[in-house]
């Protein structure tokens, strides 16, 4: 059976729709690898053996070059080793040989077998860190020696999304959350830690009676003994497993008494009762109605600072989180300098400060030693870790979810997962959450210290039948993921249906049974083994509807559309009809566009020509509609230059013949990077930003495309009071912008 469903995965990752033997009626894409991880959890005793089975079809891949099936083969195997108990050294160590035999793979093959292997490293000395610092993350559980936090943001448009999915969905997390109290999340981590580390020789069901039984007070005593006993050596730089058995040891004896101190003086019960099962509980999902712009970044800021909720602000960029340098501190040191700004006429320690607060410092206020000590920014201070991206777009980092320092002596502690469920729509709306809270952090730098911020996406579309082009528009960017990454086709792209059918089913009053979520466990698995980050270019559009006023700004992700109004100019407008115009449907455009060449040389095309619309597209234009790749090895994204948008033009072409003019309509396409239109004669455009109604821009002249850079990258301004007008300043040095890049994780970035 183990076999079955392990092949099943691999048949699934390839995309074979080929007829098979099947013992049992779960073949909807998505299933197998629900089913294979239900096993586990239902049978944990069975825990080796698919180990094993899962080991030796990554093997056999590796030998006979099926990568397509190393990378969703290999998540099911570590997701499987978090959770099991009572595997041997041997498995690990062969696991962690065949990781490190991945890393002369190109990406993301070795990116994610190289997280892989830091993982299985340490799980392999210390049986059961990853499952306890899972844990203590996601229910945040106190915990000094690990103090991470996790939290995931479900946010849903309720104006994208039915009511009855957001009630659905809010009564499944809720039913599943409610079995998951700090106690209970407290006895797993305990039962856990020590049946992987003592094996046959932990009497399971004698030990889960006793955590049940022990009153808040022990079960917390218990609870810190053993996180202390597993980070402490899990934090040595030589981690040994046979030390770390002996001090679960201890705390196994003080818990069942002196009985259980002969190791495997109950094995004879052993065989009697079946080893329990202990789940991994869900992590903790706060769902949110998608109302306001500003919810985001709120709801960011509660998370680290949960106090706040109850005396929340309306300008809450009050808030100062503590921990950062004052000001003042980071002000420049200028002293007035009486030497003669040579190096080699400065005498020996005439670098060195005094100490703060000395009589020499206080005499020294006006004094300058060593020109202008500048502040002590680490690189790149403004594009943390976990949003940084190389040039262009649809590109990965393939650094894991950090937890390390952005500024000296501040530690990143906090992880929130934001998951967005909706169409492209939604996505625009999140990209322009997103550009807010970046340009919000150039002016207030609280939350990228501290926060690790990932990102997530689920398509959920309204039912049709038949689906319609327009269900298809609406899908595009979950289109170009599911070919980019196929896993994230087969265990992402196939939840809408299923989510649906959870909306139509009647709701179940009774909490006392345990639930079983299929959605909300994919949903755990995708946020916990989604790691790979695909960065998404977002442009900045600016709208002008009077060439003498200042133009609108705004920003789009996906799809720029322009549509020609039937109202015109004015008669003293500023745009009139240019002289001998031809007549027709559409309007006179004139664009100008950056043209987009493999050698990246700038070389600008202009023209004039009449059109009855446009369309940018920031997504590369693909075959494969809706249901992405379905043969083996599976298509990638298509390897082209992604640093550009894809602009398709419907231009009006006049003809002449016996029977007078007619006009036609052919569409050109070209791509660019940057674009200027403006019309010509009266006509008026409209602009519909990310195929969303809510954003649409009518009685526009003139609009300008370009990519939306990093906020304040680029050119950087100082100011010289030395030159007596505090409103003077000088310009430093000119830089290329950094593109801003929105990070959106599937569980192995693009698959080439």
């Amino acid at each position: 059976m183990w076999s079955w469903t392990s092949s099943g995965v691999c048949r699934q990752s390839s995309g074979s729709s080929a007829p098979r033997p099947q013992p049992c009626r779960t073949t909807k894409p998505g299933m197998w690898r629900w089913s294979l991880h239900k096993k586990v959890e239902r049978d944990p005793g069975k825990s080796p053996v698919l180990v094993r089975i899962l080991l030796r079809e990554l093997e056999k891949a590796e030998s006979e070059d099926l990568r397509h099936v190393i990378i969703p083969l290999l998540h099911t195997l570590l997701y499987v080793l978090t959770k099991a108990t009572g595997i041997r050294e041997e498995l690990y160590r062969r696991t962690y040989n065949f990781c490190t035999r991945l890393l002369t793979l190109p990406a993301p093959y070795c990116t994610v077998a190289l997280d892989c292997a830091i993982r299985l490293k340490t799980e392999t000395a210390v049986p059961g860190t990853l499952y306890q610092r899972l844990v203590i993350a996601e229910q945040n559980l106190t915990s000094e020696l690990y103090p991470y936090q996790e939290r995931v943001f479900l946010f849903v448009d309720p104006e994208l999304v039915s009511p009855s999915v957001c009630s659905a969905l809010l009564l499944e997390i809720e039913a599943a959350q409610a079995q998951q109290t700090p106690e209970a999340c407290m006895r797993h981590v305990v039962s856990h830690a020590l049946q992987a580390a003592l094996g046959d020789a932990c009497h399971a069901s004698s030990l889960q009676r006793k955590l049940k039984a022990s009153p808040r007070h022990a079960l917390e005593r218990y609870f810190h003994a053993v996180v202390a006993a597993v980070e402490q050596m899990a934090g040595e730089p030589n981690p040994s497993r046979e030390g770390h058995l002996e001090r679960l040891e201890e705390i196994y004896c003080s818990l069942l008494g002196p009985a259980a101190a002969a190791r495997g003086s109950c094995c004879g019960d052993r065989l009697q009762d079946p080893q329990p099962s202990i789940p991994l509980p869900s992590p903790h999902i706060t769902f949110h109605l998608w109302t306001d712009e500003e919810q985001l970044w709120k709801e960011l800021v509660l998370f680290l600072r949960p106090r706040s909720q109850l005396r929340l602000s309306a300008d809450l960029e009050a808030l100062d989180l503590q921990g950062l340098w004052p000001d003042r501190e980071l002000a420049r040191a200028s002293m007035l300098s009486t030497d003669s700004g040579i190096e080699r006429d400065l005498p020996a320690g005439a670098d060195e400060l005094p100490v703060p607060g000395s009589p020499e410092m206080e005499r020294a206020g006006l004094q300058r030693k060593g020109g202008i000590k500048k502040r002590v920014w680490p690189p790149d201070i403004l594009m943390p870790a976990c949003w940084d991206g190389p040039q262009g777009l649809h590109r990965r980092t393939g650094m894991p979810s950090g937890d390390g320092e952005l500024l000296p002596g501040v530690s990143r502690l906090h992880t929130a997962r934001v998951l967005v469920l909706g169409d492209d729509r939604m996505l625009g709306r999140l990209a322009q959450a997103y550009h807010s809270l970046r340009k919000r952090e150039t002016q207030k730098f609280c939350l990228t210290p501290r926060l690790s911020l990932q990102l997530y996406y689920i398509p959920v579309l309204a039912p049709e039948e038949p689906p319609s082009c327009r269900h298809s528009e609406l899908r595009e960017l979950a289109t170009f993921l599911g070919r980019a990454d196929p896993w994230y086709q087969n265990t992402v792209n196939t939840l809408c249906p299923a989510i649906h059918k959870l909306a139509e089913m009647p709701p179940s009053l009774d909490t006392s049974r345990t639930v079983d979520p299929f959605i909300l466990d994919v949903i755990t698995y995708y946020v916990r083994m989604g790691t790979q980050p695909i960065y998404f270019q977002i442009y900045t559009v600016k709208i002008f509807r009077d060439l003498s006023q200042d133009p609108a700004e705004d920003i789009f992700l996906t799809e720029l559309k322009v549509k020609i109004q039937d109202s015109k100019f004015p008669k003293d407008g500023f745009s009139p009809r240019r002289k001998g115009a031809a007549e027709g449907p559409g309007a006179e455009l004139s664009i100008c566009y950056q043209k987009a060449l493999l050698s990246h040389r700038a070389q600008e095309v202009s023209s004039s020509l009449r059109a009855t619309g446009l369309v940018l597209k920031a997504l590369p234009a693909s075959d494969t509609e809706g249901s992405g790749p379905t043969h083996a090895p599976p298509s990638a994204a298509p390897v082209i230059d992604l640093r550009c948008l894809n602009v398709s033009v419907m231009e009006v072409v006049k003809s002449s013949n016996l029977a007078g003019r007619s006009f036609s309509t052919v569409t050109n396409t070209f791509r660019t990077a940057t674009i200027q239109i403006q019309s010509q004669d009266q006509r008026l455009l409209t602009l519909l930003l990310d195929k969303d109604s809510r954003r649409t821009y009518r009685d526009v002249v003139r609009f300008e495309v370009a990519p939306c850079p990093e906020p304040c990258s680029g050119t950087h301004k100082s100011k010289a009071p030395w030159l007596g007008s505090p409103r003077l300043e000088v310009e430093g040095t000119k830089a290329k912008p950094k593109p801003l890049l929105m990070p959106i994780n599937t569980f192995s970035g693009i698959v080439q």
